[in-house]
């Protein structure tokens, strides 16, 4: 059982063609991020304000733009403070987003099967709860923004 599956795209779409969405959004998040960097996220509603702080809680989320921020001057322990699971996810948003590009370059489509992918779903659904909870409670307020 290979975990991997690569398929050639199909013959008619050309490489140009294959690269425009995963260059687009990489496009996007690169443009995204460099909008982080110089217009702070520290700045109370800079970037609007999150629906979930309104209300009184930290949602999973929170502190992720300032995060992006910290990351794009260079302070890994003020972006881990603001929120560690983003920090955390970064490089592998990161590595995906590459692998995808690369695929698309090669002309191939990964396929991985859906019982291989659905505990790591779930590890990711159960480390978000625990961390929402966590974050809103007396011994996790150090998790939050």
């Amino acid at each position: 059982m290979t975990t991997l599956d690569a398929r050639p795209a199909p013959a008619q779409e050309t490489r140009a063609r294959r690269m425009v969405v995963p260059l687009a959004t990489i496009g996007g998040l690169t443009a995204a991020t460099v909008a982080l960097h110089f217009r702070d996220p520290h700045t109370s509603g800079s970037w609007g304000f999150c629906p979930s702080a309104a209300l009184g809680f930290w949602c999973p989320g929170c502190g992720g733009l300032r995060a992006v921020n910290d990351l794009t001057n260079g302070d890994v322990g003020a972006a881990l403070s603001s929120n560690v699971v983003v920090t955390s996810l970064i490089p592998v948003a990161v590595g995906l987003l590459a692998l995808w590009a690369f695929t698309s370059w090669r002309g191939t489509r990964l396929s991985l099967p859906w019982a291989r992918v659905r505990p790591l779903v779930w590890a990711l659904v159960t480390v978000l709860v625990i961390f929402t909870v966590m974050r809103n409670t007396g011994p996790g307020a150090w998790l939050a923004p």
